[in-house]
């Protein structure tokens, strides 16, 4: 019989703040951190952008070593990992995994201006830097696969401690606005030239963001916070490189294969942290997916309005705001809905609310086709 795995004492670093309470007590004011940058270094016109300033990074980076030493993105990555060790208390040991998940790491790195060695881009040795300054005993684990990648390290970790790998394990989740993502955006044209609208029928694409996320899952409940991760999916849609499926078949069947582990039904969801990038057919092959899995009255939000596309380590972070809801029963609406923009009907949160949350379903897709579905179930 599979060990029952719990998640618990989270963080997350975001322009909004470095810790859980001072994120949610924006997310409570409707406060978004997209803003309008004009850089030409990063790009030759102006953009919307959530960016963390590395200068608050450095300063609260000082307490844990010499903030010279370590690109942005890892002290992003260290400073939301020691607080979710420190808050779990968690010892250390060969029984404990470390899941980094990332889509581009230290990519900034290659840059002309960076004075770091070209060498530290790869993901291996983003992995040892964060392995050796918490002295953890395993050479870590890392997820890269688009924008699921976040919440696929939490199906990850749920495996291998549910299957007696590991006793507990930290997963940890980190990119950044940069030149190379910038670009690559609007190479797909897929940049919004106002902050973005998840699910609007005037939205016109994404806007980008960098943040880190971290979370600790065990065996035991460490700190009593009673939430159970009950069942997970992934599924690969095979439609496109960056097209998700016109059915929505990869996380229709992502959502599927979770409901079916966890034995619930569709009904007993209480709560959607959906996707939402804004994107045309993204957020099309969401309402798709979602009514086919009979979720359409389902409670639903996008959290891109706040902290925009925050690439693989968006699902991690807004897992962790989900589980803040479900401890505290309080929803948090969607920024920049006016008018609904897709095909089948989404029931989308638009100001916050008291709501039992007893089960919370996170998803999230990506480019080539990847689709991830998490359910979370507080215990009472």
């Amino acid at each position: 019989m599979k060990s029952p795995v719990f998640i618990s004492s989270a963080n997350m670093i975001t322009p909004l703040g470095f810790s859980v309470n001072e994120n949610c007590s924006k997310l409570l004011q409707g406060v978004s951190a997209i803003v309008k940058y004009d850089d030409p270094y990063i790009a030759e016109d102006p953009f919307y952008a959530a960016i963390i300033s590395s200068e608050k990074i450095d300063e609260a980076f000082k307490i844990l070593g010499n903030p010279s030493d370590f690109t942005k993105l890892e002290k992003m990555m260290i400073l939301s990992l020691s607080e979710t060790l420190k808050n779990s208390e968690a010892i250390i040991s060969d029984k404990t995994a470390l899941i980094i998940a990332t889509t581009k790491g230290n990519i900034d790195v290659l840059e002309t201006r960076s004075k770091f060695d070209s060498e530290r881009a790869y993901l291996p040795e983003l992995g040892k830097r964060l392995q050796h300054f918490f002295k953890f005993k395993k050479e870590p684990i890392i997820v890269s696969n688009a924008c699921v990648s976040g919440i696929l390290a939490v199906a990850v970790a749920k495996r291998m401690i549910e299957n007696n790998f590991y006793e507990n394990a930290v997963v940890v989740a980190g990119d950044l606005v940069t030149k190379f993502t910038v670009s690559g955006f609007k190479s797909f044209q897929a940049m919004s030239d106002v902050p973005c609208k998840p699910y609007d029928k005037k939205r016109n694409g994404i806007s980008i963001g960098e943040a880190a996320a971290s979370v600790f899952i065990s065996k035991k409940d460490s700190n009593q916070s009673r939430i159970q991760i009950i069942g997970d999916g992934s599924c690969n849609d095979a439609n496109h490189i960056s097209g998700p499926s016109r059915t929505g078949e990869g996380l229709y069947k992502s959502v599927q294969s979770a409901l079916e582990e966890a034995s619930v039904n569709a009904q007993d969801i209480d709560f959607i942290s959906a996707h939402g990038t804004a994107t045309l057919y993204n957020d099309e092959m969401e309402a798709i997916a979602f009514n086919r899995s009979q979720l359409s009255l389902t409670p639903l939000h996008s959290l891109k309005g706040y902290f925009g596309h925050t690439f693989g380590t968006s699902g991690l972070l807004e897992t962790v705001v989900l589980l803040d809801m479900m401890k505290n029963n309080t929803v948090y609406p969607s920024l920049g809905l006016e008018e609904l923009g897709v095909s089948k009907p989404l029931n989308i949160v638009k100001k916050v609310a008291q709501q039992s949350l007893n089960i919370g379903l996170k998803t999230a897709s990506g480019f080539g086709g990847c689709n991830t579905a998490v359910l979370f179930k507080k215990e009472r």
